[in-house]
Order: structure tokens, then C-alpha cells, then sequence
């Protein structure tokens, strides 16, 4: 449905911005929330015509002051996105708190901080879908990634857990897991790396973007309110379970 208002955390970057895209060119009005970057944010502005809000999705009090910015300008929210996610990689044993827990407020905590926000409207409304966005290495774990192993795997058990309390009030909530995809993030990897990565990925490349993007227009859409509690792998069949 046309017209309705969506929150996509991390939405102008990498996979993020595809998806606040991809709703965009399907008629949501879509927020796009971004915690640094400023200069990138006001291109990804320029560029789409999709209005970028700065807030810190770690803090609980940022993401109500950046709800309430939101819903002010554009209304009630009707869709979220929680796709923020930050590595700070290294081995258990070169690992220091920080680095934990900044992976686990980011890209968990945000989980819980964005949709605590928007729940009591959406249950208010009868209407409500939310995705997390995870990761096969949250499925299948990922050497110097035990903080961001942790914190993703940790969203799909949340998203289970909030689509049974959601399910009687019309609100969806669903993940999904994607594979290695063709961003930012991925292009760090030193080439041979990469390349053992992409040897591993039965159909033999990385993904796109624009495919993420796919998979939560579907899931957000009203003709999906069937789809509840489910974890949509998008990975090129590297792993399945």
C-alpha cells in the first residue's frame, strides 16, 4: 500500500539505502535514518529525494526524540527496517569490552530501542511490519566475529520472540539473513580474502544490494501478513539450514 511511512535504520548506506529505494520507489514515505556521516547522508538526500535523520540507535533516548522528529513530519510508522549494524573484529582473546558492546548496542540493542518506539502506535493502528536485517554469520558464526555473531544471531531470536506478541494486533515480524553482498563493507576485504569467500558461494558470486532490497519490499508489503516469525536467507546457498 502506497502512502505508508517507513523507518530504515542505516538507510543510506550499502544495503540500507537500497532498501529505503527500493520502498521509496514503491510509494512509502521513507525515513532514513544515519548515525555519522553527514556528508554522505546529504548526497543520498540529493541524489533520491528521501529525507535522511541523524540519530544514534544505540541510545533509547535518541531513537524516541528521532521517532517523534519523524512521525512529526511524515506520520504515524507504519514499517521498520532495522538494518544499523556496525564490526569491531577481532578474537576473543584481542578483544576489549568496547568492542563488544558497541557491536551489541548498535546492532542489537537498536533492535529493541527502534521497536519499542513504534509498537504502541502499531498495535494502537492493527498494523505494523518489522524486519531485522541479520546475517549468515549469525547463523553460521564467523571467526573475530564473536561480538557480531553474538548480536546478529541475538536478532533472530528477538524477531521470533516479537512476532508471537505482535501476531493478534495485524504487526509482522521477520528477518532476514543475508549472505556476502556486493557493498561498502564487503569491499574492504583484502582481494584474496575475497576471493576464498566467493569460492564458498555456490552460485559463484557476491549478492546485491538491490536483492536484500527485494526481499523486504515482499516482506513488508500488506499481502504478506502471513509471513510472521520467519528468517529469509539470501546468501547464493553458502549456507542452509
Amino acid at each position: 500500500m502506497t502512502g505508508r511511512v517507513a523507518v530504515v535504520t542505516g538507510g543510506t548506506r550499502g544495503i540500507g539505502a537500497a532498501i529505503s529505494m527500493m520502498l521509496h520507489d514503491k510509494g512509502y514515505k521513507v525515513a532514513a535514518n544515519y548515525g555519522g556521516n553527514d556528508e554522505r547522508a546529504a548526497k543520498f538526500t540529493e541524489e533520491t529525494g528521501i529525507a535522511a535523520y541523524k540519530w544514534d540507535v544505540s541510545g533509547f533516548a535518541a531513537c524516541q526524540a528521532g521517532i517523534a522528529k519523524v512521525e512529526g513530519d511524515l506520520g504515524p510508522v507504519d514499517v521498520l527496517v532495522n538494518n544499523a549494524g556496525i564490526t569491531r573484529d577481532g578474537t576473543m582473546h584481542k578483544m576489549d569490552h568496547e568492542m563488544w558492546q558497541a557491536v551489541i548496542d548498535t546492532n542489537l540493542g537498536s533492535c529493541f530501542n527502534m521497536s519499542r518506539c513504534v509498537i504502541d502506535g502499531m498495535r494502537q493502528r492493527g498494523f505494523g511490519r518489522i524486519v531485522n536485517i541479520g546475517s549468515i554469520n549469525g547463523q553460521a558464526g564467523q571467526y573475530g566475529q564473536v561480538n557480531y555473531a553474538a548480536a546478529k544471531s541475538g536478532i533472530h531470536g528477538f524477531t521470533k520472540a516479537l512476532a508471537q506478541e505482535g501476531a493478534a494486533k495485524g504487526i509482522t515480524v521477520n528477518a532476514i539473513a543475508p549472505g556476502y553482498i556486493d557493498t561498502d563493507m564487503v569491499a574492504a576485504v583484502p582481494e584474496p580474502v575475497l576471493e576464498k569467500i566467493i569460492a564458498r558461494i555456490p552460485v559463484g558470486r557476491l549478492g546485491k544490494a538491490s536483492e536484500i532490497a527485494r526481499g523486504v519490499a515482499f516482506l513488508v508489503n500488506d499481502d504478506a501478513g502471513f509471513v510472521t516469525g520467519s528468517t529469509l536467507s539470501i546468501n547464493g546457498g553458502q549456507h542452509m539450514y
